[in-house]
Parts: C-alpha cells; sequence; structure tokens
C-alpha cells in the first residue's frame, strides 16, 4: 500500500513537473523578455509606421514669424496664420495624420514598459554630461531615490568611464538610442533622429511606466517622487509646464489633426524641459509625439510654432494628447526668470535661468478657480519646484565661468539674486547647493570626461568663485522663505 502511494505521489510530482514546463513555455515571450527585446520590437513595429505615413508634400513655407509675443491670459487675439502654402499641404498631411493614428489604435504594438515602474528618464552626451551629473548629484540631495535613465543618442556619446563607474552608485544607467534601433535601418533612422528627436524616442522607449522627464540642465527643489503620487496627475497622466511665450500653432495644424482651435487665452506655449508623463493613460500620445518628433524638423516643429523662440519638440506633447482628446494638466502659474538686477533698471534682470510651480499646489489653486496668470492678487504663489538652469548651464567646461558671474561692480556675484519674490519661492539658498554640486563634479570627476580632456584649471577656477562669494561674508545673501 506504501509502495502505491509513493508511485501515485512519484506520477503526481512527474505530472506537476510537466504542466510547469509546459507552462512556462507557453509564456515563455513574457517571463524572458527582457526589456532591450520589447524597446527593440517596438521600434520594429514603429518604424514602418513613420516611414508609410510621411506626409506626401513639399514642407510649409513661413511668410514671417510669430515672434516674442508674451502670454496674455486676459486679451483675446486671433490666432496668426504664418504659413503660405496651407492648400498645399493641409489635405496631405491631414491623410498621413489620419493613416498614423489608425494604424496605432488597429495595430498591437508591444507598450515596452515595466507595469508599476516610476523614475525619472533623460538625455545627455557630449557636453551636456557635466551639467547631467551635477542635476544628478542635486537630484540625490533632495533625498530622491527614484531610479535614472540616461539616454544617448549613439555609441559616440557612451562614455565607459560615465556609464560604468559613475552613474551606477547614483541610481542612474545610461541607455544608447542606436542600440534599440539597431537592426532595423539603424544608421538610416538615426539620420533622422537627433537634437530635440531624442527626447520623444527616449520617453517611448523608457522602461518606467510613470516617470518624471527632465532637461539635462533641469533640476528640482525638492524630491519628485510626490509629483507622480498626487493630483493633478494622478487623475491626467500628464502634466506639462509653461513657457513665457504664447502658443503659436498654425490654425492649418488643428485642421490637419481634426481639433478645435483653442482661444489664445487658454494656455501658454510648452516648456518641454520638464514633463510627468504615464505610459500606461498616454502611450497613444506619446506616439503621436514621436510622429511630430520624426518629422518635426521639416513640417511639425514649422506648424506647431512659426518661428517662435525655442521652437523644436517643446510643444509637440500637449498638442497631441488634445489631438487624441486626453486628458492632461498644464501648469497655469507663469514661468519666472531669475538673474541679476541690472543698475539702469531695478526692474529688470539679466536672465541666467528660470523657475517652474510646484505643480500640486497649482493644482489646488485653480481647483478652486484661482487663477493667478489672470489676477496674481487671488492667492500666494505655488513654491517654486523646478529650476531650468540653461544660461549658463552649471558645466564649467563651457559657459558657467563666463561673464555672468562677473556683477556690474566688476566683483564675483551670484547667478540670482533677483526678483526677491522668486528668490522667496525657492524656499532655501538653491544657487550654493547647485556650486557645492559643480565644485564636487569639477573636482573629483574631471579627468571621466571626454570634453573635458583638453581643459584645464576647472577645479581651481570653480573653487575660487565659490571662495569669492560663497564664503565671503561681504556678499549679500537673499531671503529665501525657509531662511
Amino acid at each position: 500500500m506504501l509502495a502505491l502511494r509513493r508511485t501515485i505521489l512519484t506520477y503526481f510530482c512527474a505530472i506537476l513537473f510537466l504542466l510547469n514546463i509546459f507552462y512556462f513555455y507557453l509564456h515563455r515571450e513574457s517571463f524572458s523578455s527582457r526589456p532591450q527585446d520589447q524597446h527593440s520590437r517596438l521600434w520594429q513595429q514603429l518604424h514602418p509606421l513613420l516611414e508609410e505615413y510621411k506626409p506626401n508634400c513639399s514642407r510649409p513655407v513661413l511668410r514671417g514669424s510669430a515672434g516674442t509675443q508674451r502670454f496674455d491670459a486676459l486679451k483675446e487675439t486671433p490666432r496668426p496664420n504664418y504659413v503660405s502654402n496651407v492648400d498645399e499641404i493641409l489635405s496631405p498631411m491631414q491623410a498621413a495624420h489620419d493613416g498614423f493614428l489608425h494604424a496605432v489604435y488597429s495595430r498591437k504594438l508591444d507598450r515596452a514598459y515595466a507595469p508599476g515602474t516610476t523614475g525619472i528618464v533623460s538625455s545627455a552626451g557630449g557636453t551636456y554630461l557635466p551639467t547631467f551629473l551635477v542635476s544628478l548629484l542635486l537630484l540625490r540631495r533632495t533625498g530622491s531615490t527614484l531610479p535614472v535613465e540616461l539616454f544617448m543618442k549613439d555609441r559616440t556619446e557612451y562614455e565607459p568611464s560615465i556609464c560604468e563607474t559613475i552613474l551606477p552608485p547614483l541610481g542612474a544607467k545610461c541607455l544608447v538610442l542606436s542600440d534599440i534601433l539597431a537592426g532595423q535601418d539603424s544608421l538610416q533612422s538615426m539620420e533622422k533622429i537627433k537634437g530635440f528627436q531624442i527626447k520623444s524616442f527616449a520617453m517611448l522607449f523608457s522602461s518606467f511606466e510613470k516617470f518624471l522627464w527632465l532637461d539635462a540642465d533641469c533640476v528640482p527643489l525638492y524630491d519628485p517622487a510626490v509629483l507622480l503620487n498626487s493630483e493633478p496627475f494622478e487623475s491626467t497622466g500628464l502634466v506639462t509646464w509653461p513657457d513665457f511665450w504664447a502658443n503659436s500653432a498654425a490654425p492649418v495644424y488643428f485642421n490637419i489633426s481634426r481639433q478645435p482651435e483653442p482661444l489664445s487665452t487658454t494656455r501658454q506655449a510648452t516648456e518641454a524641459g520638464i514633463l510627468l508623463v504615464s505610459k500606461k493613460t498616454h502611450f497613444s500620445t506619446l506616439m503621436l509625439a514621436a510622429y511630430y518628433n520624426y518629422y518635426g524638423p521639416d513640417y511639425y516643429y514649422i506648424l506647431l510654432d512659426q518661428g517662435a523662440p525655442g521652437a523644436g519638440d517643446k510643444d509637440t506633447f500637449l498638442h497631441a494628447a488634445a489631438a487624441l482628446n486626453k486628458t492632461f494638466y498644464s501648469v497655469s502659474e507663469k514661468v519666472v526668470d531669475v538673474g541679476n538686477v541690472t543698475p539702469w533698471n531695478a526692474e529688470v534682470a539679466i536672465n541666467a535661468g528660470y523657475i517652474q510651480a510646484d505643480p500640486i499646489q497649482d493644482y489646488s489653486l485653480t481647483s478652486q478657480q484661482k487663477w493667478r496668470v489672470k489676477d496674481p492678487s487671488v492667492a500666494k504663489p505655488p513654491r517654486a519646484f523646478f529650476v531650468h538652469a540653461g544660461d549658463p548651464e552649471f558645466n564649467p567646461g563651457e559657459d558657467l565661468l563666463g561673464r555672468k558671474l562677473v556683477g556690474f561692480d566688476g566683483k564675483p556675484t551670484r547667478l540670482w539674486t533677483h526678483p526677491p519674490e522668486a528668490m522667496e519661492r525657492l524656499g532655501y539658498d538653491a544657487e550654493r547647493a547647485f556650486w557645492e554640486a559643480t565644485v564636487s563634479v569639477a573636482c573629483d570627476m574631471q579627468p571621466a570626461f571626454e570634453s573635458w580632456k583638453s581643459k584645464s584649471r576647472l577645479c581651481e577656477q570653480v573653487k575660487e568663485h565659490w571662495e569669492a562669494v560663497f564664503e565671503n561674508p561681504d556678499v549679500k545673501v537673499p531671503v529665501f522663505a525657509g531662511s
């Protein structure tokens, strides 16, 4: 009897073992599929669609330019048109746009992200790598433990000492876009994807379900993890921040994409150095944004900006979401210049960067119908959450150690002292933290950067400025809300 039971148990175990093998065989793709494989499959599916639905017409031709028209939330103005060949491009561009969207919705495309994951995505290479390292140190200073994926265009931008030695302990890894595109006319594809275009494809091929996009020179002042788990992101899946300028998309674009033309007072143009994105809810948005960027230089950058400042990828994400009738939240609080006041006008500052608002606090105001963009007196401004430190970037190997570090009195100076209201919104001495990180990068990592190989005395020069400004009690320190 005992022997019979053992025989039955043996057979049962054998059958269970075989069933497990069969199960894993049937599900082998989902268990063994690496993110790289998913990315490659997505590109193999997407690339033919991008090529198939190329606009079959000449590029838009501008007669004039939208120029530097500042956003006005109170005064509605007609949307200007500077495209001179509307009749020639409308039908073919609309047909291509329709065809691409139909193909995306009718085919089962790989999503290429790990469900439930959150992180930060950026791109940098060459002279932007030192800037990114300064930003990464500042991110970790906030206490953030979010993983970071850093995209590079191709292997020429991959620096082993940075990617394999310095970044991993800081919770960041390098991903090479050309590796993802390999095997599908890689060289030809990469010739079409460069500059502004890289961002949309980095987002599409990142492994995170929810992520914060940061340009290499954009830095959060606080741990950004809270933004990914709070309103307005939780209910919309896409949050954008404003530029200084009016939205200048050409009227014909709205016909091409079959969406209503928004009023000029609806929202500003987008400053796309910072974006919050959920792939779960906005995967199709990223697909359409990739299409806009793939044909950006010849078609969509022209239509979406009409020659306005900062033409490029910046408005492709919000307009893609609107074209698909997806929900999104565009931060209402104005972007604010920070810099040094001029001696000839106490109201004017020489720009050295700008701040963007906390979206949670902004949403708290707008959900109560308190629109500071229309009436600043309705409430106190949200705190600053990001600094876009782009003029100059915090890279001593480039323009950081230039003329803006010398005040109008000829002495070394801070970069950010004005306006006082913006300094208060920072909450703490952010510029001091920026320089601490810059000293660390310049003095501890200089030999690692290819773009710094021919540079000398970077550490010494950064330390000299640090001592002259931040260790000098005679240099006036701005007032911060938290100080």
